[in-house]
């Protein structure tokens, strides 16, 4: 398999975190980025095989034929189908549709927030900016009340933990953080950033902030030396 990302690609952390807790036997591969330019001009491949024009991609040359599929959330599905052990989504019903829809509102309700934010570091006041912290700061509330006494979102450790992990890291770096009254929250996260899979990806990513001269948040900073 070959797994096309991007250096600050959310999405292509979330698919290669999943790969590498699978441990399958997946070829990296990130595009050309510029802070300035950032992902243009496209890598030719993504043009190929996404019309949304994004990582991630993942080109699949096995038995059966080649899979070109994107989208972070199929390739989750893709890799649960083609290496079912160690589980990734809870094996009941119930939870297991529970823990996809986490994972839907991490990427979907959630990290919409993050987006707007993207553009308005300049201006923190602003009304929209406002607005989309306490949007994110809503979602911290419920994430802090499913947690509950849980170790995991979904009971068990998930493609859930590991899309809001992600979603959480760029709010975090937005100026969107958790707060004080999160700390459950906040224990999952630690508990998340001492996977090796989740170490390993984010404190990449936190090493290439570092070299375009960008400041950290205290707990990628610590996964990121």
């Amino acid at each position: 398999m070959k797994l096309y990302s991007g250096p600050l690609s959310m999405f292509g952390a979330k698919a290669e975190i999943a790969a590498r807790e699978k441990k399958l036997d997946v070829e990296l591969i990130m595009v050309p980025f510029e802070m300035k330019r950032l992902y243009e001009p496209k890598h030719p491949e993504v043009l190929r095989i996404n019309p949304k024009r994004q990582v991630p991609v993942l080109i699949d040359d096995g038995p059966g034929g080649t899979l070109e599929i994107f989208d972070s959330t199929q390739i989750f599905e893709y890799f649960e189908t083609v290496k079912p052990e160690p589980s990734l989504w809870p094996a009941e019903p119930k939870a297991r549709a529970r823990a996809r829809l986490l994972e839907h509102k991490s990427d979907e309700v959630y990290f919409p927030h993050i987006i707007r934010l993207m553009g308005l570091q300049g201006t923190p006041e602003d009304l929209a900016a406002v607005a989309a912290r306490d949007g994110a700061a809503k979602v911290y509330d419920e994430m802090e009340q499913v947690i509950g006494e849980q170790e995991w979102l979904a009971g068990s450790y998930s493609y859930a933990d590991i899309a809001f992990y992600m979603a959480q890291l760029f709010g975090a770096r937005m100026g969107a953080p958790m707060t004080d009254a999160h700390p459950k929250l906040q224990a999952w996260r630690d508990r998340m950033s001492a996977r090796p899979a989740v170490g390993q990806v984010a404190g990449a990513m936190g090493r290439y902030l570092l070299s375009q001269g960008r400041t950290l948040p205290p707990f990628l900073a610590k996964l990121s030396v």
